[in-house]
């Protein structure tokens, strides 16, 4: 069986309709309870900054504790801030109230084991299944807690070497309106480092709107604006890192991976000599790697593949180019704060600017899109895209490739070419956008 409403990283949609109601927030959190089969377990409650996001996690708070649930409120938390808070206080089943990158009249619900990982397919499926069970009225109870925010600081800060420091580094932070407004500046300034914080006064409506990891363009204008050495941008939930250098110029998820890999693979450090990415990294980033005596996994699209594939080997590294970066020593998803501190530490330690640091990749010319989609049939059903494509892949072939799928989380299909002639990847990348558009 295949699941209704759960997605690559849980339920999300518009705030407000279907499943993205009060009425269903409640009835998953009834389902939640019935699922993790365990007499008043407890579970914990983020969420970011989104006008919908207090009632819907009055709504999920009500049904967990009519299921007999012992709910925690974190109030706004960044989502690797609720996994770590479980798995610290050793909680049965942590919660997300969000849409991350997503805009504001979105929003979704994501859920934790008590381990700290996402939730497998199968229970996600038990979920769904368990939906429709009868009311109850169990004797749970809901308190909010006020320590969260500083405690993940606190985690995020055990990351570093002790006594390590970031005095005399000028940063930019973006912090889209959303969830990492308190953690991220107060990590930064316990570390010593000069910090000059943007968008970071939510009014529930202005999430990720024209700021955060999304809109590159923003931190690279700030970077410039304050002179600072480096920028740092979240999404909204503050799982995903966006990164701009010293000139301006933005860093994707791939070097920054690149970056971290190498310096554990000179450290002796990287399990496996092994890092994990998605099918969408740059070529580039395998031949640094190989370069180097490692290698590359690739997954498919979603952080929950490349943690599924770095359990699975024994991995300590892996991410996306987007920039959900996944450092398996210090938390168990993808934590935009844990990954910037990675980073700042290679900046201090080697005493260069990070766009002498990202010379590692040589990345190949990529072209990509999103278009907008009202139904998502198996493209090769679809005979304008499935030309587009073979055009596509005779043109560049034998030295590149062609990449084309649905967002999981989006009404879009997304467009991969790379190669090594930009001109004629982004040709080809419009083609089949244009027969995307005339058909689906």
């Amino acid at each position: 069986m295949t699941r209704r409403y759960f997605g690559t990283d849980g339920i999300r949609g518009r705030a407000g309709e279907t499943p993205i109601t009060a009425e269903f927030a409640e009835k998953l959190g009834r389902a939640l309870v019935r699922v993790l089969g365990k007499r008043q377990p407890v579970i914990a409650i983020g969420r970011d900054t989104r006008e919908s996001g207090p009632r819907l996690e009055a709504a999920l708070a009500r049904g967990l504790a009519s299921a007999g649930g012992e709910v925690r409120l974190l109030g706004v938390l960044p989502t690797p801030g609720v996994a770590a808070f479980v798995v610290a206080n050793r909680l049965d089943a942590g919660a997300v109230i969000s849409a991350s990158h997503n805009p504001a009249h979105d929003n979704g619900i994501k859920f934790f084991s008590g381990d700290g990982f996402k939730l497998p397919d199968a229970t996600e499926l038990a979920l769904e299944q368990q939906l429709e069970g009868p009311a109850t009225d169990g004797a749970g109870a809901v308190a909010a807690l006020d320590h969260a925010a500083p405690q993940y600081v606190a985690h995020a800060l055990q990351s570093l070497p002790a006594g390590f420091s970031l005095h005399g580094l000028k940063v930019a932070v973006d912090c889209a309106n959303g969830a990492a407004g308190e953690t991220t500046p107060a990590a930064l300034r316990a570390l010593g480092a000069e910090v000059h914080l943007f968008h970071a006064t939510p009014d529930g409506s202005n999430i990720n709107a024209g700021c955060g990891s999304t809109v590159s363009r923003e931190i690279s204008r700030l970077v410039k604006e304050t002179g600072a050495q480096v920028g740092l941008s979240h999404d909204g939930d503050a799982d995903r890192l966006l990164l701009c250098d010293e000139t301006g110029d933005p860093l994707d998820g791939d070097e920054l991976l690149a970056m971290a890999a190498l310096d554990l693979l000179r450290r002796g450090e990287l399990a496996g000599q092994t890092v994990v990415a998605t099918v969408m990294s740059n070529l580039g980033l395998d031949e640094a790697i190989e370069e180097a005596g490692g290698q590359v996994i690739r997954t498919a699209v979603g952080d929950r593949y490349v943690l599924e594939a770095m359990r699975k080997g024994g991995f300590i590294l892996g991410g996306e180019q987007s920039g959900h970066l996944i450092f398996l020593r210090h938390g168990t998803t993808g934590d935009g704060l844990v990954s910037a501190l990675q980073i700042f530490r290679l900046i201090a330690e080697s005493g260069k600017p990070l766009s002498e640091l990202r010379q590692v990749l040589r990345k190949y010319p990529q072209a990509q899109r999103a278009v907008a989609v009202k139904s998502k049939p198996p493209l090769e059903s679809v005979p304008a895209i499935q030309s587009a494509l073979a055009a596509a892949e005779q043109a560049l072939a034998p030295r590149g490739r062609v990449l084309v799928r649905y967002s999981g989380t989006e009404p879009k299909l997304r467009i991969l070419l790379e190669g090594r002639e930009a001109g004629l990847l982004e040709t080809h990348a419009d083609h089949i956008a244009d027969a995307a558009r005339q058909s689906l």
